[in-house]
Parts: structure tokens; C-alpha cells; sequence
């Protein structure tokens, strides 16, 4: 296996356990059917989590490539990184 398979290889895996978690799913399907960027704070409140468990969520899926995170001040925007889907796993948005 070459440098570069090995690599692609090594994100599949972050991905697949980054969606092998019922809130981390949840956090993706609210950032998909929104038409716009939401606030961490708006994703927490629609996915019933406390503050500390969505940020240990957010940081799990940003370093699986699938959200994006943008600051403004004190407050992080985050979503949804549609280049890593559409790579690694066509057509698994629609089916949120």
C-alpha cells in the first residue's frame, strides 16, 4: 500500500467512528437540513446535549473532516464539510 492509500485509508477510519456515535448523527443531520451555518450553541439546544459533550462532538467530526468550524468573536459556526462526503461517502447526506 502506497503513502497515499494508507492515508485515505487512515481518514475512512476517523470518519467511520466519528458516525458510529447516535449524537455525532444526530449533530450532522441538524447541520444538513439547515439551509444555513448554526451556531454551536443552536446545535446543542437541537440536539439536546450539554455544553461539554457537544464540544467533545464537534472536535471528534471536525477532525474527521466532516463539519467545518468558523469563529466570530465568542462564537464558533459550524458545517457541514460537503468535500469529505462527497469523496468518501456519496449520497450518505440524503439519507439523513
Amino acid at each position: 500500500m502506497n503513502i497515499e492509500q494508507l492515508e485515505l485509508t487512515e481518514k475512512r477510519v476517523k470518519i467511520f467512528k466519528a458516525l458510529a456515535d447516535e449524537t455525532r448523527l444526530a449533530i450532522l443531520k441538524a447541520l444538513y437540513h439547515s439551509s444555513n451555518e448554526l451556531s454551536c450553541a443552536e446545535v446543542g439546544y437541537t440536539c439536546d446535549t450539554s455544553k461539554s459533550n457537544a464540544s467533545y462532538h464537534f472536535k471528534t467530526l471536525r477532525e474527521a473532516g466532516l463539519i467545518k468550524v468558523r469563529k466570530e468573536g465568542q462564537t464558533r459556526y459550524m458545517r457541514i464539510n460537503k468535500e469529505t462526503f462527497d469523496q468518501i461517502l456519496p449520497g450518505f447526506l440524503d439519507t439523513l
